[in-house]
């Protein structure tokens, strides 16, 4: 019986050890790519359970003013985690063929934080994990939470079907369009070509709430 028992306990030790080598762990600094992607050493990571805001995404405060929100968002989670030293605990791969993974920096579970101050959505399709922190950071407003905007999910099937991106009734009126020749344009209500000008975000077109947001992104005026 003593014999039964010590090949049953060893048994048990090497499954668990084989289950724990088998667990993909990637490790190394941060680089920030957007809201909810990392690059390790060259591995990029989409982190577990979350959605960030496309960096091309606006919002609208209570009065009606638009700000580019998106862009907000991934710098302020590359000011959180640009250069730290990241552990991500590997769970699947998405169609992309990047690692996702549940990262951690230190002892804070990156993903959790960033729903938690409203950095980010729980990515509810894929895993409920973040549920309870998204809810609170809406009652409680924290970060994009205190503004109106779309999902990243909404506004990405948006940009795919070739529409013109989703924005805020009476703000971000200038067009912002890239010639075939790859220059940057954008046109200003009352233009010549303003009416005639289609936003297509698959080709990296986007609107701007103000000419100095459209000229610190690289786009210049059109001439008439």
């Amino acid at each position: 019986m003593l014999r039964i028992c010590s090949l049953f306990a060893l048994s048990l030790t090497l499954s668990l050890a084989t289950g724990s080598a088998g667990a993909q762990t990637v490790s190394g600094v941060v680089r920030v790519i957007d809201g909810d992607t990392f690059d390790l050493g060259g591995t990029r990571i989409r982190l577990h359970g979350i959605d960030a805001l496309e960096s091309s995404q606006t919002c609208e405060t209570e009065g009606g003013q638009a700000w580019a929100c998106g862009d907000w968002t991934t710098r302020e989670v590359r000011d959180r985690y640009q250069g730290a030293d990241a552990h991500c605990e590997a769970l699947d791969r998405d169609r992309y063929d990047r690692i996702v993974a549940r990262c951690h920096v230190g002892n804070v579970d990156v993903g959790q934080a960033l729903v938690r101050d409203g950095l980010a959505f729980a990515y509810r399709k894929y895993s409920m994990d973040y549920d309870l922190d998204e809810k609170a950071a809406f009652v409680a407003g924290r970060g994009i939470h205190g503004f109106k905007t779309v999902s990243p999910a909404r506004y990405r099937v948006t940009r795919r079907s070739g529409s013109e991106p989703v924005r805020p009734e009476g703000s971000c009126q200038i067009k912002g369009n890239i010639s075939a020749k790859g220059v940057k344009i954008y046109h200003m209500p009352g233009q010549e070509f303003y009416s005639r000008t289609r936003i297509s975000a698959r080709k990296g077109e986007r609107w701007f709430c103000s000419e100095a947001e459209a000229r610190g992104a690289g786009w210049r005026r059109a001439r008439r």
